[in-house]
């Protein structure tokens, strides 16, 4: 049956995609609403199956490690400052807004600052794509978005670690830092002397493509480890991408993977988005996901673009920024069921807030065309 379902997902998703770029839109909204079609809330073709959710988590992973292989350091470098006062803009925000929004819905103190800090989360997976499809990925505003999904990331699962220590979970905040420090700081180091030494080594072996195959267990190592540290998988796979960006191996990584990866992983990711959505009764909670959906756009958007702003960026690419940010995606889903686990969601809250991360998901690509679709833009720089 996978096999019948990847066949449909390919077909479904490179023709839907086709389709958006003829109405203007990025390919990716596309393939994200064909998910919906195919899945069990329309035509039921395809289930949201365990192997199918591998299939999709491996997507991401090598869509991340590839806009890592086309990171430019030197750019990277450079909006820092833009990466931090984005990262922190679209933190601050989501919370406080969302802390409000929970104490007038009634819901307890510690249950609001919870809502607030999964409004927080971002997931630039979605953006990624789209800044390729736009052209964007190595502009100014391209470099700032994925430092400050970096940022974000590091800052808000930290927040979590703090507020679950708050609801008895078992959780010790010293370690939590403790680990993430450990990870980035090991990161860094392996990937500045010892990817390019492993590169060199294991592709001197006498056997086929092993520069491909070498990249492959440094990206899955890195998303493994980053995973086991509490940061998230994408963010390991993308460091991994730009720790070989600066071989003499990336043009030929690159190559190679980007054809594994929008062959068949990459596409099954975009689609198992939709696929996944379930909209069973939503038409008992359409008010309150129309308001939290409506918040959660509004509050991302504001927060980063005035953190964009603030760093130097014209008002247009500024709200391109801030657009990108708006995707909440995989992140704030496991926020959500970590959440519902330890009892600070309810499970009518938490069906409610699946669909507002779909919605900020789907939304997010067409804003990013409006805001970032000016080619004259690649130029905008920053000051320091």
């Amino acid at each position: 049956m996978l096999i019948l379902e990847l066949a449909i997902i390919l077909l479904a998703s490179k023709v839907a995609g086709s389709l958006s770029v003829r109405l203007g839109q990025p390919s990716v909204l596309g393939k994200l609403l064909i998910g919906i079609v195919l899945g069990p809330s329309v035509l039921g073709l395809v289930e949201d199956t365990e192997i199918l959710s591998e299939f999709s988590e491996m997507g991401v992973i090598l869509l991340m490690f590839i806009a890592g292989l086309e990171t430019d350091i030197k750019e990277f470098k450079r909006t820092g400052k833009g990466a931090t006062l984005v990262g922190f803009g679209g933190i601050i925000i989501p919370l406080i807004i969302g802390f409000f929004v929970g104490m007038i819905m009634n819901l307890p103190p510690l249950e609001s600052w919870f809502l607030g800090l999964l409004l927080s989360a971002t997931s630039v997976s979605i953006s990624v794509q789209a800044l390729k499809e736009m052209d964007q990925l190595k502009t100014p505003a391209g470099a700032t978005i994925l430092g400050a999904a970096v940022i974000d990331d590091i800052v808000v699962v930290i927040a979590l670690a703090f507020l679950m220590s708050f609801a008895g979970g078992d959780v010790h905040l010293t370690t939590v830092i403790i680990k993430k420090v450990l990870y980035f700081v090991g990161a860094i180091l392996v990937g500045w002397k010892i990817v390019p030494w492993f590169l060199k080594r294991f592709t001197s072996l006498k056997v086929t493509e092993t520069v491909i195959s070498s990249a492959l267990i440094i990206c899955f190592i890195f998303a493994y480890l980053a995973e086991y540290t509490g940061v998230a998988a994408i963010i390991g796979a993308y460091i991994a991408g730009v720790a070989i960006s600066v071989t003499h191996f990336k043009h030929e990584v690159f190559e190679k993977v980007e054809t594994i990866s929008y062959s068949i992983f990459v596409p099954v990711f975009f689609t198992s988005i939709g696929i996944t959505a379930e909209f069973y009764g939503i038409t008992n909670h359409l008010g309150i996901i129309t308001i939290l959906s409506i918040i959660a756009i509004l509050t991302k958007l504001l927060g980063a673009s005035l953190g964009a702003k603030a760093a130097g960026f014209s008002w247009k690419p500024a709200l391109g920024i801030g657009s990108a940010m708006v995707s909440r995606g995989e992140v704030a889903l496991i926020i959500a069921a970590i959440g519902l686990e330890a009892k600070l969601l309810s499970a009518d809250m938490f069906a409610e807030l699946v669909v507002v991360v779909l919605v900020t998901t789907i939304v997010t690509p067409p804003m990013m065309k409006v805001f970032l679709k000016d080619k004259a833009q690649k130029e905008t720089s920053i000051r320091e």
